[in-house]
């Protein structure tokens, strides 16, 4: 419940404390929201006035009345403003533009190399984004922020990507900065598996208060939320689970420059890789996939040791953090239970019955959409916060 009080609701501060109770979604009639605040009926009539002349708050359909007039609901109006979404990977990006609630309106995917460089692959952001924009028949005005998520370690108070081991010329490139010269909005930038966390709890798991999403791709990582906070650690690479050293791969080289890395191990490259020495056709993570699909039993038993190797590495993971939810996604996550089973046979084995009483290992409900819809939470929880309410007003 949100508190306030009437000497902290004068202006624009007491209009922005009322919509935060109200931006959840569920309609309220004033009275309800007198009841919540405190605050005094004629009050929270001049406030919910002031946010439906914004755009921001709507009126819905009459409740039932106990006698005299029916009183009136209100509630977000999610079409309010747009926010613009990105998911930037090593060789693919995903575009999408959505409303305030995070729902889909329009959506665009293709083929897109990283190391093309930041500018290349910004100007690409920028020029679908207008076109999706166009697509909706909406404007620029209409957008109140950008999430962008990247292949890469991420300096989250500057947007600035940090040493990314894949994005050659992206090394504190100010990705922030660049955008707004083309679309002046606050842009938000954050790591790609932190954003799939993000995308994943909002869909399937609101209520969830710890969770990691495990992302299985050309690399490894995990997005870890506790306390129903996401965890970025203090320089932003909490969750870089795919360098910890695995024991079965002790001499095995990694292009981060040590050896025994989970993500030599366990990655759709490292997987496909060990399938080529077996004499088994192989060049990359989808044909592993296309592998395990017709069920070629070398590629299901070299998933499912794959699945073990993450699953050792997750044992700790799950004494650390003590998630209720693990959630496996990325690229691999296609090949389904075989990966999962993997990961499953020796956390369930190895952890403490007390962390995994209740521990849910899963595939992800997001899938391929995990990213974006996490870019959008980013994007929509800064538009929609207290500190930035008067900037969305005033543009």
């Amino acid at each position: 419940m949100v508190s306030m009080s009437l000497d902290s609701s004068s202006g624009i501060s007491g209009v922005s404390q009322l919509f935060q109770l109200l931006r959840d979604g569920v309609p309220r009639t004033r009275a309800e929201l007198a009841k919540s605040t405190g605050l005094a009926r004629s009050t929270i009539a001049a406030r919910v006035d002031e946010l439906m002349r914004m755009g921001l708050v709507t009126p819905l359909a009459e409740t039932v009345s106990t006698g005299g007039r029916p009183p009136s609901q209100f509630a977000l109006n999610p079409g309010a403003r747009l926010v613009l979404a990105a998911d930037i990977g090593a060789s693919h990006a995903t575009l999408a533009v959505t409303d305030l609630a995070g729902s889909i309106l329009a959506q665009h995917s293709e083929p897109l190399d990283v190391t093309l460089g930041p500018v290349a692959v910004l100007t690409w952001l920028v020029q679908h984004a207008r076109e999706l924009l166009a697509r909706v028949g909406r404007e620029e005005k209409d957008l109140a922020a950008i999430g962008i998520g990247v292949p890469g370690p991420v300096e989250h108070s500057t947007g600035q990507p940090v040493n990314p081991p894949i994005m050659p010329g992206w090394d504190r490139f100010d990705v922030p900065g660049w955008v707004r010269q083309h679309l002046d909005v606050p842009v938000l930038v954050d790591n790609d598996v932190n954003i799939m966390a993000l995308g994943e709890r909002a869909l399937a798991y609101p209520a969830v208060e710890h969770l990691m999403f495990v992302k299985v791709a050309t690399g490894i990582g995990a997005g870890v939320i506790s306390s129903g906070t996401l965890q970025r650690g203090a320089q932003g690479i909490a969750g870089d689970i795919g360098h910890v050293r695995v024991a079965r791969g002790a001499e095995v080289p990694c292009h981060c420059g040590n050896k025994g890395c989970l993500e030599a191990l366990a990655s759709g490259p490292a997987i496909a890789r060990a399938l080529r020495a077996q004499g088994v056709p192989a060049e990359n993570g989808d044909d592993v996939v296309d592998l395990v699909k017709r069920g070629n039993l070398d590629a299901i038993q070299a998933v499912r040791q794959a699945g073990r190797d993450i699953g050792e590495v997750l044992t700790t993971c799950v004494s650390l953090v003590n998630p209720s939810v693990i959630a496996i996604g990325g690229s691999m996550a296609r090949v389904g239970e075989h990966l999962i089973a993997g990961v499953r046979e020796v956390v369930y084995t190895r952890s403490i019955p007390l962390a995994t009483e209740h521990l849910a290992i899963v595939q992800s409900a997001a899938a391929q959409n995990a990213a974006v819809l996490g870019a959008s939470m980013l994007a929509i929880e800064h538009a929609l916060s207290p500190e930035s309410l008067s900037a969305l007003v005033s543009a």
